[in-house]
């Protein structure tokens, strides 16, 4: 019995409720962005947007996030191609590559604590915490989801359903990886400018 018709319509099944999935991501961020840019400019005595963000930093994890589309390109198509080893170690980077990035992030929010900008201090901070915190928190998802496509891969190779799974993750990061553009170009570098 060829079962194959049947795998292409789940996997065409799963890659619409992802970007359902993507669409009511879409939503919140659109909501986050806006809060954001309404309350850029309410900093109740606080440091402004360009007395606070430092891009230097930022354009490193920027690099890094960006890069990690890429693997996450190789990784899929790797995927699609049946070579596990060479899906494996793309997403194996993707995910180191992730990592980096919510380190550096961390790292951050931390040397923004430690300077006193904390979120409860003006509607500013408590904007530009919840919209790049709520990024973080989608990267996060994407690391521990990266991190059971590897055990599966590694348990059960590249097969049909897991080629689909890898698929659907990268659509989710490229979304993720939008978004950070987003918040790179209208929080960081209009920050600075604006």
């Amino acid at each position: 019995m060829n079962t194959e018709p049947f795998l292409l319509e789940q996997k065409e099944d799963k890659k619409m409720g992802m970007w359902f999935f993507i669409a009511a991501e879409v939503v919140i961020f659109a909501s986050l962005f806006g809060v954001y840019l309404t309350l850029r400019s309410h900093t109740d005595g606080g440091p402004s947007p360009n007395e606070m963000l430092e891009l230097k930093g930022v354009m490193v994890s920027t690099v890094l996030l960006l890069s990690s589309s890429f693997t996450i390109y190789i990784a899929s198509h790797a995927s699609e191609a049946k070579q596990a080893g060479k899906a494996s170690v793309f997403l194996l980077l993707t995910l180191v590559l992730a990592g980096a990035f919510l380190i550096m992030e961390g790292r951050e929010f931390l040397h923004y604590y430690e300077k006193g900008y904390e979120m409860q201090n003006s509607s500013f901070l408590s904007a530009f915490y919840l919209l790049v915190g709520t990024h973080g928190a989608h990267v996060a998802a994407g690391c521990i989801w990266m991190a059971l496509l590897l055990i599966q891969l590694k348990l059960k190779g590249p097969a049909e359903q897991l080629q689909s799974k890898i698929a659907v993750f990268s659509l989710y990061w490229h979304f993720v990886d939008l978004v950070w553009v987003l918040i790179f170009t209208l929080v960081y570098l209009y920050g600075k400018v604006g």
